[in-house]
């Protein structure tokens, strides 16, 4: 029955699918890409550090070793004489366990394309499952997954065969040399080693992440029904969306035009742009925008301003300004006080009546 469903997974997975997957950390992944990243930090760290941190250890043994015959052995000075080589060994280790952990975070941000994946540490009760369990035990890819790890171990043993038949051959087994090529020979011997051991593992964990990435596009693979549910229900979310936004509107439309009765004056374009402006000294630190509108809501707005007395200025840079710059609720944009205190100015002197009625229309829509 496995088998027929995958058969019919003929679709590549639509762009949500692989958001869930991602979300799920369901996507290709290689322990052994995050080997060879680590292991190649600490190569290139140990190729640049290893002759300093060779002589700084070299001086400190020195100077150990040359102090043994007049240092006094006592409790406090052994535990000093610890803490100092714990200090210089971890500034020895340190830029190498910096790249290793630098490398893990690069590594597993490139196989996971640098997203979060929050679900991935939720638990997961079907791990629980023993019949799942031994699905995942007797599959194909646990078979494929022990064929890497084969993989590996032939890799490690070509490596070791590869740098004993070369050190072996190394003139340190057959003649006397210095006791400074020792180092020298240690430091050479283990930069091959790890290059060749590098070389061998990058090679499986190429193998091993192109498994992954082919088994994970498979399993992500959908059905044509599928792929149909998904569209309509991508399709009904946006359309969920829009009818939301279009209700947030109308509904902030309502309250503009609401709020229209009592402001102190409209600016107008005169056609384009419609602004409602508010004014209560000792309340207002600045007029305030009552309600904005363009085009046809603009002409609703100035209707209204006509039905309920409302002085209406024609002024159309300050009206194309307030449009842009004015934010409903909020105060105007200081650079606009002087323009406005003028036209506020001009329709206190000419419309007297109807702000004496405007108190008595406030006080009614505050009760």
């Amino acid at each position: 029955m496995a088998e027929q469903d995958n058969d019919q997974k003929t679709e590549l997975p639509t762009e949500r699918r692989l958001t869930d997957a991602a979300e799920r950390g369901q996507f290709a992944k290689s322990p052994e890409l995050n080997v060879v990243f680590a292991m190649a930090a600490a190569v290139g760290v140990l190729a640049f550090t290893a002759s300093t941190t060779a002589d700084s250890l070299a001086e400190y043994a020195v100077s150990i070793f040359s102090g043994f015959a007049t240092s006094h052995v006592d409790s406090d000075s052994v535990t000093a004489q610890l803490t100092q080589i714990i200090m210089v060994l971890a500034k020895a280790l340190a830029p190498v366990l910096i790249a290793c952990a630098g490398a893990a975070l690069i590594s597993n941000g490139f196989q996971s394309g640098f997203q979060l994946s929050p679900k991935a540490i939720m638990f997961n009760w079907e791990v629980l499952n023993p019949m799942s369990g031994f699905g995942r035990i007797f599959s194909k890819s646990t078979l494929v997954r022990t064929g890497i790890d084969i993989l590996k171990l032939v890799a490690i043993g070509m490596a070791l065969y590869a740098g004993a038949q070369t050190f072996f051959q190394d003139p340190l087994f057959t003649a006397p040399v210095e006791a400074a090529y020792l180092g020298r020979f240690l430091y050479q011997a283990s930069v091959a080693f790890l290059s060749r051991l590098l070389f061998s593992l990058a090679v499986v964990a190429a193998i091993s992440y192109a498994w992954e990435k082919f088994k994970t596009s498979k399993e992500l693979m959908m059905t044509k029904e599928e792929v149909k549910d998904d569209r309509r229900s991508t399709e009904g979310n946006q359309l969920m969306k829009g009818a939301m936004r279009r209700m947030a509107r109308r509904l902030m439309q309502k309250q503009m035009l609401s709020a229209v009765p009592t402001a102190d004056v409209v600016v107008t374009n005169p056609t384009h742009f419609a602004v409602a402006l508010k004014y209560e000294r000792g309340k207002d630190k600045a007029p305030v925008v009552l309600a904005k509108g363009d085009n046809r809501f603009a002409q609703r707005i100035k209707a209204l301003a006509a039905e309920n007395g409302v002085p209406v200025v024609e002024n159309k840079p300050v009206a194309r300004v307030l449009f842009a710059m004015g934010k409903v609720g909020e105060v105007i944009p200081p650079e606009l006080y002087q323009a406005v205190a003028e036209i506020l100015a001009v329709v206190y002197r000419t419309h007297r009546y109807y702000f004496h009625e405007l108190k008595a229309r406030r006080l009614e829509g505050s009760v």
